[in-house]
C-alpha cells in the first residue's frame, strides 16, 4: 500500500466519481474523474474534457492539477483516478509526467465505476522521471 487511509481512500474516490459526471466524452465516451487531497486537506478535483479536434482534449488529470495551481496550491499528497469502465485505467503519459512536477511519488489510487480499486503511486507509473535534473 501507498499509506492511504481507507477514509482517505474513500473520499477521494467519491469525490472523482462525482465529478466523473460531468466529463464531456462525446466521442469516446470514456468519462473520467479525478480527484487530488492536498497538503491543507482540501480535495481538488477535475474530469476529461473532449474537442472535436482530438489533440485539443484535457484528461482529468490534468485539469484537476491546473486548477488546483490557479488556485496558488501545489502540495499534492494523494489522487485517485475513476473510469467508466471494467478496469481501472492508469494516468496516461503525458498526465505521469506533468504530475511528477509536482510529485514524483504521488501516491494514487486507480478505480472503475464499477467498485474495482488499485492502489498504486507515480513513481511506479513513471520511472526514470524527466525533471529539472536533466536542464542545464
Amino acid at each position: 500500500m501507498t499509506g492511504i487511509s481507507k477514509e482517505v481512500q474513500e473520499r477521494l474516490i467519491a469525490a472523482a466519481d462525482k465529478v466523473r459526471e460531468n466529463a464531456y466524452a462525446p466521442y469516446s465516451g470514456y468519462r473520467v474523474g479525478a480527484a487530488f487531497l492536498m497538503a491543507d486537506g482540501s480535495i481538488e478535483v477535475g474530469c476529461n474534457v473532449e474537442n472535436a479536434s482530438y489533440g485539443l482534449a484535457i484528461c482529468a488529470e490534468r485539469t484537476a492539477f491546473v486548477s488546483a495551481i490557479a488556485k496558488g496550491k501545489k502540495d499534492f499528497v494523494a489522487g485517485a483516478v475513476i473510469v467508466s469502465s471494467d478496469q481501472v485505467g492508469a494516468p496516461c503519459g503525458a498526465c505521469r509526467q506533468f504530475m511528477s512536477e509536482f510529485n514524483g511519488s504521488l501516491p494514487l489510487i486507480l478505480a472503475t465505476d464499477k467498485g474495482k480499486v488499485k492502489v498504486t503511486n507515480l513513481g511506479e507509473l513513471l520511472p526514470m522521471q524527466f525533471d529539472r535534473s536533466y536542464l542545464p
